[in-house]
Formats: C-alpha cells, structure tokens, sequence
C-alpha cells in the first residue's frame, strides 16, 4: 500500500440539539455529613449507565468497610494521602491518579497521622458491594442508592440536592 495514496475522509454528523455540556460550580452541588466528620458530594449519576461520580472528604485515621466494585472505578486524589490496607506501600497523594478493575478488594484508609482531611474525587461504574472478614455481603451502593441516600440527607440537613446531575432516568 502506498502511503502517499489519498485517503477517503467521511465527516461525522454532529449531534442532535440537547447535548450540550453541563457545568456544576464547586459551590453548586453540597457535600453532606455522612458521619464522624467524613462528607460526600455527589456530582452525578448516570443511572443507564450505572455511574456514580462523588467527591469525598475523610477525616484522619478514617477507614471504609471491606468492598469491592462491579464495574471499574476511577479516582483523583485532590488533598491528603490514602491507600487500601492491603497495599500499604501504595500511598495515594494529591495529583495521584487510581484505576480499580471490577472485582478488586480492598479497605480505602486514611492515615492516623494525616493533617487535616482527604479530599478524593471517584468515578464509579457499578455497585459498591461492603463485605465483612468472611466475604458476606453487608451492603450494595449503586448509582440509584447513592443518589436517593444523597437525596434524603440534604433534606435532612436542609440543603438542596438540585445541582446533581441525573441522566438516564
């Protein structure tokens, strides 16, 4: 084949009015106590596509129950460090960038000694499934639970749960 041939070029077409991007504002979207002074903002949820994208703020020495996801989850860490128990040596830090397959287990932990709180923004895809030391299911999140659990604590904590993005509903 020659390279210089000439290539065929098909235009693609743009899409249909209505997919237009959609901006939150950091103050648009609230975080909401979730218990022992840990927060989440939950900035969207595709509920087809079963994602759920969140900011979290963890205190120090905070630790999150054993789990595993369905789907593949994405994580920025924007303040503080955090790694899984199970990994120890993996500190994640601000700028640091994570990817979990499906499947993969661990318990996300705040170190004792960290300065002040952890801020991580997740993409996840799927179920949140907390499991105990024997591999019991304890609990399932997914995009549906999360945003009706978000939903019911900015009410109960007077906040407004509007600026939540809400596709494929």
């Amino acid at each position: 084949m020659d390279d210089a041939a000439p290539r065929t070029v098909r235009a693609v077409p743009l899409p249909p009015v209505g997919h237009e991007a959609l901006h939150r504002g950091i103050d648009e979207v609230p975080f909401v106590q979730v218990g022992e002074g840990n927060s989440l903002q939950l900035l969207q949820v595709d509920l087809g596509q079963g994602l759920w994208v969140v900011r979290t703020r963890f205190q120090p020495g905070h630790q999150i129950q054993t789990h595993y996801h369905t789907g593949s989850v994405f994580a920025v860490t924007e303040q503080g460090r955090w790694f899984y128990s199970e990994y120890p040596d993996v500190v994640n830090s601000p700028g640091s960038y994570l990817y979990e397959p499906a499947g993969s287990l661990h318990t996300l932990t705040i170190p004792k000694d960290q300065q002040g709180v952890t801020q991580v923004w997740f993409a996840i895809y799927g179920a949140n499934v907390n499991v105990d030391a024997a591999g019991q299911v304890l609990s399932v999140t997914d995009a549906h639970t999360i945003l009706a659990a978000y939903r019911g604590l900015c009410a109960a904590q007077g906040l407004s749960s509007e600026g939540v993005i809400v596709r494929g509903a």
